[in-house]
């Protein structure tokens, strides 16, 4: 089946990131997980869908349970295109850091 969502649409709301984290963890049935928030079970169920829906999440089924458990490699994407802007700020942080050494070595100085 074809992803209808969109990987960030799906990690752009820190509920389902948070859902992402507990489930690398473990394999959880959809009841495990809802405890671990403060909004309703059915509200857990549609984040489970998007996050499923975009391949986030794998669910299989055992007996009537319905166990979710992380996909990280679906995450892959997300870090390709952050990947491309780490030299970019890599560089920037290098020089900022740079700034910021002269700048106290001539506060030193001065006193």
């Amino acid at each position: 089946m074809e992803a209808r969502r969109d990987v960030f649409q799906a990690i752009a709301d820190p509920t389902r990131r948070e859902i992402i984290n507990i489930l690398a963890h473990r394999s959880m049935n959809l009841n495990s997980v809802a405890e671990n928030f403060d909004i309703s079970r059915p509200a857990v169920s549609k984040h489970i869908k998007i996050l499923n829906e975009c391949g986030l999440v794998v669910i299989h089924k055992k007996g009537r349970e319905r166990y979710c458990q992380a996909n990280p490699a679906s995450l892959i994407e997300v870090w390709e295109w952050a990947n491309q802007y780490r030299a970019f700020w890599k560089e920037k942080l290098d020089a900022l850091e740079l700034l910021l050494k002269e700048e106290y070595k001539e506060n030193i100085e001065k006193k």
